[in-house]
């Protein structure tokens, strides 16, 4: 299984400012797959309800 880093921008007003220069979103979560950006929580559940998260999660994307 793979590891999980979860970054606390609220403590990091510099790794807020780098998370929405990156992502181009001001909310949390946003969700990364090793280098793929997913989204929020909402763009997770669509992934997945597409089918196309288990092969993401996979490597397979």
């Amino acid at each position: 299984m793979s590891e999980i880093e979860e970054i606390r921008v609220d403590l990091n007003p510099a790794q807020r400012d780098e998370m929405m220069q990156k992502t181009k979103r001001r909310t949390v979560p946003q969700i990364y797959i090793g280098e793929t950006h997913v989204g929020g929580c909402d763009d997770l559940m669509a992934l997945d309800a597409a089918g196309e998260l288990k092969p993401l999660l996979a490597g397979g994307a």
